[in-house]
């Protein structure tokens, strides 16, 4: 039997009034390509964030690899092998690309106060073995010549990959991406469909990921679930899923 790496049941999140998410439920197996689309204000996002502990729920589970998240500490969740992009790309900007990586990479480092104070002894160790893995993966997502330049001067696609590059650096089990494919054309889509599809093979990984690129959620995805105002419509296959009448109307904006 498979394993089941994240498991969400009856999950809701009320901002005062307003109810965010109700009812959410979910299972991604592990190796998955997991898909989660719908309008904006669906509450795709606000799930991304219970998962990694920015929001608390109001109501409901997450369980990673059989590990209750709730009231866990982002880090916490990071350490236990859970990365993410966001939606609106947060690198340090006025860090190198290498340095953005490095940092990250520090989730492994182990010196003492004084090592670091002194830079002597396992810092150095430490440190070296940051770098190798910072430029192993910048290697990986093509950004090999790009080690000395300020990230926020990358064009938008090499953010993009630097942010992924970032999140690798953690060693995920998990890797989390809110709408990779924001601002690029026909293109650099198709382009960003094989890169992933190459990460999920070389990383062993399982990818769950907030879409609006139709075609791209069709070409990556294994399962899509479908939410419309905080409630789930629909859940299935890509084929399934473009084929609901729900999903048509909601989401495609088409009438029946």
């Amino acid at each position: 039997m498979t394993e089941t790496i994240l498991n969400i049941r009856d999950l809701q999140k009320n901002f005062g009034g307003v109810v965010a998410t109700r009812d959410f439920s979910l299972e991604i197996k592990k190796n998955q390509i997991f898909g989660l689309i719908g309008p904006n204000g669906a509450g795709k996002t606000t799930i991304f964030n219970i998962i990694t502990g920015i929001y608390a729920p109001s109501g409901g589970s997450v369980e990673f690899l059989g590990e209750d998240l709730v009231g866990k500490m982002p880090y916490q969740i990071a350490q236990a092998g859970i990365a993410r992009t966001f939606q609106n790309i947060r690198l340090f900007s006025n860090l190198s690309v290498l340095e953005n990586v490095i940092i990250a990479s520090h989730k492994d480092c182990n010196y003492s106060i004084f090592s670091a104070m002194s830079h002597l002894g396992s810092y150095q160790k430490n440190e070296k073995m940051a770098r190798e893995r910072a430029m192993q993966l910048l290697e990986i997502v093509g950004l090999q010549d790009n080690t000395d330049r300020i990230a926020g001067g990358l064009p938008y696609g090499h953010q993009r990959r630097l942010e992924i590059a970032r999140a690798l650096a953690i060693h995920p089990k998990l890797l989390l991406l809110d709408e990779p494919a924001a601002g690029m054309n026909a293109e650099e889509s198709e382009e960003l469909c094989g890169f992933v599809f190459d990460l999920h093979k070389k990383f062993d990984l399982t990818i769950f990921l907030i879409e609006h690129h139709m075609d791209v959620v069709v070409k990556l995805c294994d399962m899509i679930t479908v939410l419309n105002f905080g409630e789930t419509i629909c859940k299935g296959t890509p084929q399934q899923v473009i084929a609901d009448e729900c999903v048509i109307e909601a989401y495609l904006g088409v009438e029946k």
